[in-house]
């Protein structure tokens, strides 16, 4: 498949939301990028990972990922990288909201 082909074929989409602690913000995003780049650079079925900072909040990132399959995001759950910051974030948020999953459709 080619990569545009790629781009317009369904995703699985996994949206993570942490509300960050005060100060914390810096450490947080240093995971938060850490887990990103490896994911987009590791995993094969891993086509996006945007780490965002949303105007207005402040203390929250939300995490937009798009896999390949639901299968391409289990395989994610198992890597390095994301153990790595599965141990970083605990100390660093007051909460993590309910992770998201949806179909993207397009493009």
């Amino acid at each position: 498949m080619s990569t545009g082909d790629q781009m317009s074929a369904p995703a699985f989409v996994v949206i993570a939301e942490f509300q960050v602690k005060p100060g914390k913000m810096p450490a947080f995003l240093e995971a938060a990028r850490d887990d990103a780049r490896h994911s987009t650079a590791d995993e094969p079925g891993c086509r996006q990972f945007d780490v965002i900072c949303p105007e207005g909040s402040e203390d929250t990132v939300v995490f937009y990922e798009v896999y390949d399959s639901r299968a391409a995001f289990d395989a994610h759950l198992e890597t390095p990288h994301l153990e790595r910051f599965r141990q970083a974030f605990p100390p660093l948020i007051v909460e993590e909201r309910p992770v998201r999953f949806s179909r993207r459709d397009y493009p």
